[in-house]
């Protein structure tokens, strides 16, 4: 059992919160994540390089000279990869990279991470986070005072509010996302994961079906 201080807006700490994190996954399978974080990463290639082999160069494709009696190495198109200006031997061609793990290995994967995560002690959990209107220096200081302003942070809300999402957009190595839309990616990627007590709870009630009966 893991207990989290719960902040408020000015970083002092107002309340404890329990949980454990074999609740949201009763172990780490290191290379199931390994697998999880390759498959988004090559689903976010574009797959467009393109170059050209030696049938789309320009140039003719008779023979240069004659096959002997020059003294030279026996030569055909000037099209040839060997040649400057010719074509790429292996030419790279457009390609998809796209690719899905099951889904149950997918979101057990989700889970793991922030279980891993809240073990590691790299969970910090706020009251609440609402904003009356768009304001990226409240939210700053709200960061500073939480002491995890300068690294890579993740903010995971209950659901999507617009004053929250505007007021963190432009800041530079900060992402927020519903907690309903988390993945074992962008949780493991940031060196911090902020949440509100109300997205963990969310997150709990989410998996909890899953669990196998003791």
């Amino acid at each position: 059992m893991v207990s989290l201080p719960v902040f408020d807006r000015t970083g002092a700490e107002v309340d404890k919160y329990e949980i454990d994190p074999a609740e949201i996954a009763p172990r780490i399978n290191k290379q199931l994540l390994h697998d999880v974080v390759i498959m988004y990463q090559a689903n976010q290639r574009h797959g467009a390089a393109k170059t050209k082999g030696r049938s789309e160069v320009a140039g003719s494709t008779q023979k240069m000279y004659r096959q002997k009696g020059t003294g030279r190495a026996r030569a055909g198109s000037r099209r040839s990869g060997l040649r400057r200006g010719g074509g790429h031997i292996h030419a790279k061609k457009p390609r998809d990279w796209h690719y899905r793990l099951p889904k149950k290995a997918v979101r057990l994967a989700t889970r793991m991470a922030l279980a891993s995560k809240i073990a590691d002690g790299q969970v910090v959990l706020i009251d609440k986070l609402a904003m009356e209107a768009p304001k990226t220096k409240e939210f700053a200081s709200i960061v500073k005072a939480l002491k995890i302003d300068g690294v890579n942070l993740l903010v995971a809300v209950e659901g999507y509010d617009v004053n929250v999402y505007k007021s963190i957009r432009n800041m530079a190595g900060v992402s927020v996302l519903p907690v309903a839309e988390i993945n074992a990616l962008n949780v493991l990627h940031p060196r911090r994961v902020l949440m509100t007590t109300a997205a963990l709870d969310v997150f709990r009630r989410k998996v909890a079906p899953t669990q196998p009966a003791e």
